[in-house]
């Protein structure tokens, strides 16, 4: 379960790169009933998706021909150690480690199994404010062609140990941290035929079916429509109109 306790291991900050600002700014206010705030003239753009004035989430333009995407990241007390145990472990260092202002540093990295994600050292800026509650940020999933084998990546990165739990006829790989603070933190998944390797973030809604609905109306697509598991509760792939992919949740235990 994801908490703002973040320890290191733990999704601690979440962003989308978009190729329109202003309409992915319409497109999860009227959703997730975000509000956009800018950081500043000095922010190239970028800026904070808050609920009640308390961040759930950043935004910022893409660059040169980047596609749009929701980018997760975990927590680290070194942004330059953990690049370099990306690189031991197999893994690439797409853009080692800087400091964003007097917020943090952080570093883009991609996993052996191709799914880009970053680290986030805090700075000022600790992490979200929220999470697990309706409109934030409650699970972060990963897909990849062979999911047994990015185990010891992740392992070796951030110290997490792992869980395999029966889901239909498949194995879901249940993530944690490593001092267990951060027990399911994330799952791990078989990518599909013809997809590309990522990680898709999942937010918490009180009405998965309405969000889908909604999520239609103001012009996002299905990717996968809403399906149900005991226990988990009534979730949904998505894309918005620009083509971010995300899920919602109604989780069995909100």
């Amino acid at each position: 379960m994801l908490t703002t306790d973040f320890v290191p291991g733990a999704p601690n900050w979440i962003d989308l790169t978009t190729t329109d600002i202003e309409a992915a700014a319409e497109f999860y206010g009227s959703l997730l009933g975000w509000a956009f705030q800018s950081a500043g003239p000095d922010a190239g753009g970028y800026g904070f998706f808050q609920l009640d004035g308390r961040t759930v989430a950043a935004l910022g333009p893409t660059q040169d021909d980047e596609a749009t995407t929701w980018t997760v990241y975990f927590m680290t007390p070194d942004a330059e150690a953990t690049g370099k145990s990306v690189e031991q472990a197999g893994g690439t260092l797409r853009v080692p480690a800087f400091d964003v202002f007097d917020a943090g540093r952080m570093a883009s990295c991609t996993d052996p199994g191709g799914a880009d994600f970053a680290v986030w050292q805090p700075g000022r800026t600790i992490g979200l404010d929220i999470v697990t509650v309706p409109g934030s940020l409650t699970w972060a999933e990963l897909y990849v062609p062979a999911p047994d084998a990015v185990r010891p990546f992740y392992g070796e990165v951030f110290g997490w140990t792992f869980e395999d739990m029966p889901f239909g006829d498949m194995t879901y790989i249940v993530a944690s941290t490593a001092d267990g603070q951060n027990p399911g933190l994330g799952g791990i998944m078989p990518l599909q035929p013809g997809d590309t390797a990522h990680w898709l973030p999942y937010f918490e809604v009180r009405d998965c079916d309405a969000a889908l609905a909604r999520a239609q109306e103001l012009g996002g697509r299905v990717l996968s429509p809403v399906m149900g598991a005991e226990g988990v509760g009534r979730f949904a792939e998505l894309a918005d109109p620009q083509g971010g992919r995300f899920a919602v949740i109604t989780s069995a235990d909100a």
